[in-house]
Parts: structure tokens; C-alpha cells; sequence
């Protein structure tokens, strides 16, 4: 979220944040694209999984705004004054819900319809928010996006309708922009959390297992570009790692992002392979990819991804500085080709058939 004024107050009760102790990510030092991915998933993995009805207990410290009410990402008004707040007692939890501000409930941010109810996701504190429940039950399981035609609004603003989004075109629900990157860096977290680790997850439109479609990386990247890091997030980040021992490495780093799946960051400026092209375009039964030997031709993968998600690997020949892939199984249309090596950043470039 952004950064805005708040007013202090004097709790009235005192909690040691704990921060990552020293060498937390010594692991994951010079490494890129899915070596990284995989050295943050082998630190954070299994965290301490808290029970589900201790969620609200947790939320008392996790999601605490400075005037001591419930800090809910799908009411507050930064800025300015919120429709209605919420405080941390039994009667503001749903419960049956009729309208915006009857109650808060426990928001799965990635729906746990997309891992099939499994532990100990249902509960990982990092990705569940107390939220209002009926802007909750509207949002449902459907993914975050960018809506330009509003079906339903929120009263602070969240949106319910058509994705405008390059790639997919069903519903989403969009938050402001405000608390855009937090989600966003929830979702990077979900990814490396679980990586590997999400055998029996149904997925969505914008994941498959634990990973980000095309599309929604995309989006998320620019959503983590546009709303930076801010003490709200550090602190919550702080305080579930007392719960669950274990962190948003995408809060602490922020250039992990871009470390791992590419593009520039507002952090700190990294090299990765920006002189890549293919050719003939449009591709007919072949193409070429000119990446000017920045990867091995024998540890090279390349997959193509079309606006549906769906992934096709493919045999690659060439060597040196170039690799050429047979495309003749594809139909007419645009594919993300996404090219990795171990240890080296990943590079996306665009194919046209």
C-alpha cells in the first residue's frame, strides 16, 4: 500500500515484533530466476501452522491499525475516512452478513478453492486478511484484475467485473491501488511458499497449481511496481513471522521479484538478459531465438505459454548464441515464450504465429 499519515496512539498492551534473524537469507545470495524461487521456498517452508479459529487472536496483531480498530484492505480509505470500521470483538465477526459493514471475516486473498481446502495453506496467515464479509462474498473465489466496466463497486472503491487485463477477459475483482502491491507480494509469497508443494491444487484462470498464469504475473509485477512496500507491510510482516517463524521474503527483498521472474525493479537495478529476438514473424513452421550466448544451449529450457495458460515444450536445436524451436504444433495466435537456465534470470519474450 502506500504510504500515508497516521495518527499514533498509546497501545495498551506491548508486543515484541521479532525480526528475521541474522543470515535469514544467506541461502538465497546470488542467485536468480528458479534457483532463487527455489532456495526462498527451502527457507520459508514449513512454518509454524496456526490453527484456523486462532486466525481472529492472530488478526489482533497482524492487521491492528494505529487507532486499534481492524485493518481491512476492502474498507479502509487511506487517506481519508473509511464507510465504517470495524473493532476486534465477537459481535463485528460474521456471522451472517447482509450488507457492507454488518461484520469481518477471514478472506482467503488466493480463494481456497485454488488448493482444494489443503493445510496448512487454509490457515497461512500471509495470505488471509480480516475483511468485510459481504465485499468478501462478492469478491468470492474470483481472480484479482483490472475491471474498466464496473458490474458491482465497493464503497471504497474495490471493483467487481469483465478483466481488462491483457490475457483474460473473465470476472476479477480489483482492490484500490492502494493495497494492490500487498496482495501482489502475497501472491509471490504463495507461489514461493509452495513451490513444488502443490500436488492436488485445482488451480484457476490465473494460477496453475501454486504458480501465476502469464497474464497475472504480468499484472501482479506491475501492481508490486506501482504500490511499493510500506510500513503497514513490515510490520505485518513482523508480526506473522512471530506466529508462523517464517517471512514474506517478497516484503524484505523487494527486488526478489524481478530476481526471479524478470523486469526492471524500483529497488535495486539488476542485470538480466534484455537482448533477446525472434524471428521470421510470424513464425510458420519454425522460429529463431537470438539470445547472443547468455545461455548454455545444453541447460537452456524454453516453454511457450499461450492466453489460456496452457503450456507446450518443445524441442530445441541450435547452439551458441541462438536456439530454434519447432512451432508447428501451435495454432494462429500470440505465445509467451519464456526462456530459463538454472541460475540465471529468466527472459519472456513475445511469439507470433
Amino acid at each position: 500500500m502506500k504510504k500515508i499519515l497516521l495518527i499514533a496512539f498509546i497501545p495498551l498492551f506491548t508486543v515484541t515484533l521479532a525480526q528475521p534473524p541474522a543470515g535469514y537469507y544467506n541461502s538465497a545470495n546470488g542467485l536468480n530466476g528458479t534457483a532463487l524461487q527455489a532456495a526462498l521456498h527451502n527457507i520459508i517452508d514449513n512454518h509454524n501452522v496456526q490453527n484456523y479459529n486462532s486466525l481472529h487472536d492472530c488478526f489482533e496483531t497482524t492487521d491492528r491499525k494505529p487507532n486499534g480498530t481492524v485493518w481491512d484492505m476492502y474498507s479502509d480509505n487511506p487517506g481519508g475516512n473509511p464507510p465504517y470500521v470495524f473493532n476486534f470483538t465477537s459481535g463485528d465477526q460474521c456471522g451472517s452478513y447482509n450488507g457492507e459493514g454488518d461484520c469481518y471475516n477471514r478472506e482467503h486473498s488466493w480463494p481456497k478453492s485454488w488448493f482444494n481446502d489443503m493445510s496448512p495453506m487454509y490457515s497461512d496467515l500471509f495470505h488471509l486478511y480480516p475483511t468485510d464479509g459481504y465485499v468478501n462474498g462478492r469478491r468470492s473465489n474470483y481472480p484479482y484484475g483490472t475491471v474498466s466496466s464496473a458490474s458491482w463497486i465497493s464503497e471504497n472503491g474495490c471493483k467487481l467485473g469483465d478483466c481488462s487485463y491483457p490475457g483474460y477477459s473473465g470476472t476479477v475483482f480489483e482492490p484500490i491501488d492502494e493495497y494492490k502491491g500487498d496482495f501482489a507480494r502475497s501472491y509471490f509469497y504463495m507461489s514461493t511458499r509452495y513451490y513444488n508443494e502443490d500436488n492436488g491444487w485445482p488451480g484457476s484462470d490465473m494460477v496453475n497449481g501454486s504458480q501465476l498464469r502469464p497474464w497475472a504475473l504480468s499484472m501482479l509485477k506491475e501492481w508490486h511496481l506501482s504500490d511499493p512496500v510500506s510500513q503497514k507491510e513490515t510490520d505485518r510482516n513482523n508480526a506473522v513471522y512471530s506466529y508462523q517463524n517464517n517471512r514474506n521474503p517478497f516484503i524484505d527483498h523487494p527486488e526478489y521479484v524481478s530476481q526471479i521472474w524478470g523486469g526492471p525493479t524500483a529497488v535495486a537495478e539488476i542485470t538480466y538478459n534484455n537482448d533477446i529476438s525472434v524471428y521470421p514473424v510470424p513464425a510458420v513452421e519454425y522460429c529463431v531465438i537470438e539470445h547472443h550466448g547468455y545461455y548454455t544451449h545444453n541447460k537452456l529450457t524454453i516453454t511457450i505459454t499461450d492466453v489460456t495458460g496452457r503450456n507446450y515444450h518443445t524441442t530445441i536445436t541450435g547452439s551458441g548464441s541462438t536456439a530454434r524451436i519447432d512451432t508447428t504444433p501451435l495454432s494462429h495466435g500470440f505465445y509467451l515464450v519464456t526462456l530459463n537456465e538454472p541460475g540465471k534470470l529468466p527472459a519472456f519474450v513475445r511469439l507470433m504465429k
